[in-house]
């Protein structure tokens, strides 16, 4: 608790600085928003991008995530185990996954079980994807049930779902895109228009 309030504190320490700055410029009642919103903000702003940064973190882990399978999935049909897929990984790859898997692959070589290795990355990485990849290995490992047809399903469906978000995004992006044209581009050239009919009639 004391390790996350610090940073805390140290926000609300410089936002009170530059409030000390920025408040005495600020017109009229403004300046007392100014003093009193700048030291709160500073506190809230470590959290803020602490949560960003984790976001972020699992973006990229979920990105690289289909690849991954891909390649435990052939390492499977090979015969080899989860753990050497996970090494190879942590080697030949960079990034949080590579970074996750990396320490699985610590704590299998010190001797922890397969089963809490898998329950101890399911906890330090939160979301369904690689909650999924655990499952299917332990139930590979218990019931014999093929680990490699699973993994590529599971790679095939992220696939699909970071290919609809893709299109989510553009979708969203295209009436941004048409404000900006009738906004910006349209007036500029109507512009252009009176100017040669201006000049014109003169």
């Amino acid at each position: 608790m004391s390790l996350r309030l610090g940073p805390r504190i140290a926000g609300a320490i410089a936002g009170a600085l530059v409030a000390l700055i920025a408040a005495p410029a600020a017109p009229g009642r403004l300046s007392w928003l100014v003093a009193m919103g700048l030291p709160a903000a500073g506190f809230v702003a470590p959290d803020a991008l602490r949560a960003r940064r984790e976001r972020r973190r699992s973006r990229l882990l979920v990105a690289s995530l289909p690849d991954a399978l891909d390649l435990l999935a052939v390492g499977a049909t090979a015969g080899r185990s989860p753990t050497a897929g996970f090494a190879e990984i942590a080697r030949a790859g960079a990034g949080p996954l590579a970074e996750e898997l990396g320490a699985t692959v610590a704590e299998l070589e010190c001797g922890r079980p397969l089963a809490d290795a898998l329950a101890e990355l399911r906890a330090r990485v939160p979301g369904a994807e690689v909650a999924t990849l655990c499952a299917s290995i332990e139930r590979s490992r218990r019931f014999g049930s093929p680990l490699a047809d699973q993994l590529r399903r599971q790679s095939s469906a992220l696939r699909r779902e970071q290919r609809r978000a893709v299109e989510e995004r553009a979708a969203r992006a295209a009436p941004k895109i048409q404000l900006v044209v009738a906004l910006l581009l349209v007036p500029a050239t109507m512009l252009l228009v009176a100017a040669a009919l201006a000049a014109a009639l003169i």
